[in-house]
């Protein structure tokens, strides 16, 4: 099993800061570091990143220094609303952070043994991965793909995992793979308006609907969290319909009054979503 690699560890205590810092002062900081870091080196749909290029640049260098502040900022006294922001934010910056980082840069994250399990910031005095930020924080701390449970009712993250589930941070979310949601930076204050916009956009272009044949095909994300998304195929395929244009929505909606439709899944492309 391969070690924790924790990216924002402090090493000397001149590139520490004061404690308790709050969340929004160092959410705003990350957020934008991460808008110059998407300006100069992410493609224009926010899904392709030049890894090498932002590694070296001074830009990133910015971004460290932010990332380290990470370890003394102060979760509590802030609004669920603020934590959902700052962890998508963080988990998207992480990921960019753990894979342009790699000693040679991969094809496939898949590649890099125990990515989301070991790829880890220090947050607040607490080691989060990107597994525990994933399905511990925003998913509630509902049960990972393979089965596991992220926190204990003992482990003290569990105080700061979200109370409900919002399915659209599926669509926030970016594991470092060409089948994964474009990358977007988000604030609190347009936190919803910044996740419908990235349910729109993801549904428009993975779900597909054939009416002759009864089918939708859909992104493999719908499968891995079919439970996030409604408890039977036809209230799963109902809540992606609200996320759909008008006439297709329409379509899906009368397929289901119809009853018998069909679901695919698409393959998942993990390839790197490298330029």
């Amino acid at each position: 099993m391969s070690a924790k690699r924790i990216l924002n560890s402090i090493q000397h205590q001149s590139e520490s800061t004061s404690h308790d810092l709050p969340v929004e002062v160092v959410g705003v900081a990350l957020q934008k570091s991460m808008l110059s870091l998407k300006g100069q080196f992410l493609s224009v749909d926010g899904r392709g990143v030049d890894y090498s290029k932002l590694y070296h640049s001074q830009e990133f260098k910015e971004y460290l220094k932010n990332a380290k502040n990470l370890n003394h900022v102060e979760l509590g006294g802030c609004s669920e609303q603020e934590r959902k922001a700052f962890f998508i934010n963080v988990y998207n910056a992480l990921t960019i952070h753990g894979l342009s980082s790699c000693d040679s840069l991969p094809s496939s994250v898949l590649e890099v043994e125990g990515f989301w399990r070991n790829t880890c910031y220090s947050i607040g005095g607490e080691i989060y991965s990107l597994d525990d930020i994933e399905h511990g924080i925003l998913r509630c701390n509902r049960p990972h793909p393979s089965g596991d449970v992220m926190f204990s009712k003992e482990d003290p993250k569990l105080e700061y995992a979200m109370t409900s589930l919002d399915p659209r941070i599926h669509f926030a979310l970016v594991c470092g793979a060409k089948s994964c949601p474009a990358i977007q930076v988000y604030s609190a204050a347009k936190l919803d308006r910044g996740l419908d916009l990235a349910a729109n956009s993801f549904c428009e272009q993975e779900v597909k609907i054939f009416k002759e044949t009864k089918t939708v095909t859909l992104s493999k994300i719908f499968q891995w969290y079919s439970s996030d998304f409604g408890d039977s195929k036809p209230n799963q395929l109902k809540w992606i319909s609200q996320y759909l244009p008008d006439d297709r929505k329409q379509t899906l909606c009368d397929m289901l009054l119809l009853g018998d439709v069909s679901v695919e899944y698409s393959d998942y492309n993990w390839l790197l979503n490298k330029l």
